[in-house]
C-alpha cells in the first residue's frame, strides 16, 4: 500500500503515475465518484424536462459541492501517504509538486 509505481502509458508522452490504494480508500472515492455521476445525470435531465434554473443552480452547487468533497479526500489521502512517505524518505519531490498544485487547487 501506497507505494507509487512509474509505468510508461504508451502514448508517447513520457511517463504516467499510479497509486496502489487500499480497498477502504478505494471504495470511499468510488462511492464519492458515484454519488456526484448521479447528481449530474439528474441535472441534465432537469434541463431536459425545462425544470427551473434556480432549481437547476441549486443541484449545480450541490454537485460542485460534492466535488469538493471528493477533492479534499483525495488531497488528504495523497498528504498522508504519498507526501509522507517522500518526506520520511528523506526526499521532498511530492511536498514541491503538492505546493506547485494547491493554487490550482483553490481557484
Amino acid at each position: 500500500m501506497g507505494e507509487q509505481n512509474e509505468k510508461s502509458c504508451g502514448c508517447g508522452c513520457g511517463q504516467e503515475r499510479f497509486k496502489e490504494r487500499s480497498s477502504e480508500e478505494r471504495k470511499d472515492l468510488m462511492r464519492r465518484l458515484n454519488i456526484i455521476e448521479g447528481q449530474i445525470r439528474g441535472i441534465r435531465g432537469m434541463l431536459e424536462k425545462d425544470i427551473y434554473c434556480i432549481d437547476i443552480l441549486t443541484q449545480v452547487s450541490a454537485a460542485n459541492c460534492a466535488l469538493n468533497s471528493f477533492s479534499k479526500a483525495l488531497l488528504s489521502q495523497h498528504i498522508k501517504g504519498c507526501v509522507a512517505e517522500d518526506i520520511r524518505g528523506g526526499n521532498e519531490e511530492k511536498l514541491d509538486e503538492l505546493i506547485k498544485v494547491l493554487p490550482k487547487l483553490m481557484k
